[in-house]
């Protein structure tokens, strides 16, 4: 158990927290006599308690006249003592209601406010992933500058394309090709030949 809470509190100087340690409240004393309050102007907090000790042979008591809260203790005989806690700030004037000559106050301070413990004492170590593209913030009231994409970087193809346009090459070698005949034409036109020989033969004979 105890190797534990040395641990916490290793833990807790290393991340720079301070230990809370809750404010205790005061008890104040206030001496009637003499028919008088001693002191007669007393400043405490909120929280803290004021104890009266009476020390006159003649009874006292504690009323007030003004205060944010009102207060009356019973009558007090030599030795005896009445506490009050102040849980309101602001004057508290008060007397002795048998012997009104007796006048004295109570200034209630608020309690003191603790600031919380800062998170940001120490900061983070920064983390970057592998292969991560670091990203550039643009300040404000400033235009990004424009990013270049691959299309910007690749020149423009031409207007015309390869299908409405064929190279040159093609077009002398199409024009330098003979054109072919059919071979039909090729066998009726030996034929007519073979015909007009024969006629031509008869004809000499009967000649």
């Amino acid at each position: 158990m105890r190797r534990a809470a040395l641990a916490v509190a290793g833990l807790l100087v290393f991340l720079n927290v301070p230990l809370a340690s809750p404010a205790a409240a005061a008890t104040q004393q206030v001496m009637m006599q003499g028919y008088a309050f001693s002191p007669a102007a007393l400043t405490v907090r909120v929280g803290d308690t004021v104890t009266w000790m009476q020390h006159d042979e003649a009874p006292h008591d504690v009323v007030t006249t003004s205060a944010p809260v009102a207060f009356r203790s019973p009558q007090l005989s030599a030795g005896q003592s009445w506490s009050y806690t102040f849980r309101q700030a602001g004057t508290y004037q008060y007397y002795c209601s048998v012997h009104p000559d007796m006048r004295a106050s109570v200034t209630v301070l608020p309690a003191p406010t603790t600031a919380p413990p800062s998170t940001a004492t120490r900061p983070l170590p920064s983390r970057t992933v592998a292969g991560a593209v670091p990203v550039a913030t643009t300040p404000p009231g400033s235009t990004p500058p424009a990013t270049t994409s691959a299309a910007a970087v690749t020149p423009a193809a031409p207007a015309t394309s390869a299908a409405a346009e064929p190279p040159p090459v093609v077009q002398q070698a199409t024009a330098a090709t003979p054109a072919t005949l059919d071979p039909m034409l090729l066998v009726a036109g030996l034929v007519t030949g073979i015909a007009v020989l024969c006629l031509l033969l008869l004809s000499s004979r009967r000649a």
